[in-house]
């Protein structure tokens, strides 16, 4: 979250209360640090709203540190139309040879009337969505692009010692270097078969840091690898043009040896082609304890890439105790990271800050802060709460969200218990 300094600051709980929410937070299976409000400072605004910012995961003392390898399918097939407007220019690209269209309008070869709505281009704008979110601090980020040089006569590779693979980006905490490496993938466009082996094993070495790899290693990071593909393994066996059981074997033996390098792998089939025959990816991610996610619309893994989570937390919910308000306009990382508001009155607040692990178990703490309303401008703050508010829609009516909305609820309920509770306790 950037919001201007001018606008907020926060008095954040006294080191007494700071010392028994951290205590709380240890006894939890859900671990939270609020970063932001900082200790010592007043919120003021004309909004009555108080920015809180921190992070959480499902494990561990403290927020964990990953490392976080995307794996992108560049082949041929990925010239295709994704169904959306992935540039913002107005005009959705479609494919002409779905279509009735007025004969030779377009080139035989032409799978995507607008070539930056294409399948390839909506799986880099959701990488570098995804890489957006996160914390730069906690989490290094890696880009591989895959495919399958395909001999022009007989369809098999073209070389017998070709990679397949290629490494866009080593693991790297300068987030931008990635964002730069997936427009050049995008860049480069489409071309040849696919080779899922190749670019799970080349993830393997570099999360690793095997002899040959790039990347420096580092120790207690959790290892992630996000695989991208519209389709089904091709290569390395036989013809490009052509899925054959030996691809697919060998794309497994690689998952399991991601599984024995203690990497998780969550795979990601974009559109018909990868969802009509899906056993090689849903095997990889199963077999590394990992989510495979069907995209049935290509376009939609823009928005179904932010849902992801690989610290174990599926949502964030901020409730002040004194005001009896709860607040789900949290934005929430797949890092576990959040960045959010809470309704606020001035003077003194108790807030809540509540975390639900993928486990269904959840964690809380709470925090004491100090509000003042002031005529400074809150245009910035406004716009990133709109912004959170419209993410969350979007999130809630993409993905099956039954676990978030019984958590939201139930957080309500605990509300009217304490509620409840006080009002007991007056009575005696």
């Amino acid at each position: 979250m950037r919001l201007s300094l001018a606008l907020v600051s926060v008095l954040l709980m006294p080191l007494a209360a700071a010392a028994a929410a951290d205590a709380t937070a240890a006894q939890s299976p859900v671990r939270i640090l609020v970063k932001e409000p900082k200790p010592g400072e007043a919120l003021r605004n004309n909004v009555h709203q108080a920015p809180i910012r921190g992070s959480a995961v499902a494990d561990g003392e403290r927020p964990a540190e990953f490392d976080v390898m995307l794996v992108i399918d560049v082949s041929g097939s990925t010239k295709q139309a994704s169904g959306i407007d992935v540039d913002g220019d107005g005009a959705v690209g479609f494919n002409p040879q779905l279509e009735l269209v007025e004969p030779g309008l377009y080139p035989p070869d032409m799978q995507s009337t607008d070539l930056e709505d294409t399948i390839l281009a909506a799986e880099v704008a959701a990488a570098e969505a995804l890489v957006g979110t996160l914390d730069p601090e906690r989490v290094r980020v890696g880009v591989i692009s895959f495919s399958g040089e395909m001999h022009p006569e007989t369809g098999e590779r073209a070389k017998w010692n070709q990679q397949d693979a290629w490494l866009d980006v080593p693991l790297t905490s300068n987030h931008q270097r990635a964002v730069t490496a997936l427009r050049g993938i995008m860049a480069r466009g489409p071309h040849g078969g696919t080779n899922f082996a190749a670019g799970v094993r080349l993830a393997v070495r570099e999360l690793v840091a095997l002899s040959g790899a790039k990347s420096s290693p580092r120790s207690g990071a959790k290892k992630v690898i996000l695989f991208l593909t519209d389709g089904t393994p091709t290569f390395p066996i036989g013809v490009g043009s052509a899925a054959d059981p030996g691809d697919t074997e060998a794309a497994l033996s690689a998952a399991r040896l991601a599984r024995k390098a203690g990497i998780t792998m969550n795979t990601y089939a974009l559109g018909p082609n990868a969802l009509t025959n899906p056993i090689a990816a849903t095997e990889m991610a199963r077999l590394t304890l990992g989510s495979f996610l069907a995209v049935r619309n290509p376009g939609d893994i823009i928005s179904f890439l932010q849902g992801v989570t690989f610290a174990n937390i599926e949502d964030v919910v901020f409730t002040n105790l004194t005001t009896r308000e709860i607040s789900t306009d949290v934005d929430l990382s797949p890092d576990g990271s959040f960045s959010g508001f809470v309704p606020v009155r001035e003077g003194l607040n108790r807030v809540r800050i509540t975390a639900l692990a993928s486990d269904g178990s959840s964690g809380s703490v709470e925090i004491d802060l100090v509000f003042e309303t002031s005529d400074l401008s809150a245009r910035e703050l406004a716009r990133e709460l709109g912004r959170i508010r419209d993410r969350n829609k979007q999130l809630m009516l993409l993905l099956e969200r039954d676990r978030i909305q019984k958590f939201r609820e139930n957080q309500r309920k605990v509300l009217k218990f304490d509620i409840d509770d006080e009002a007991k306790e007056e009575d005696r």
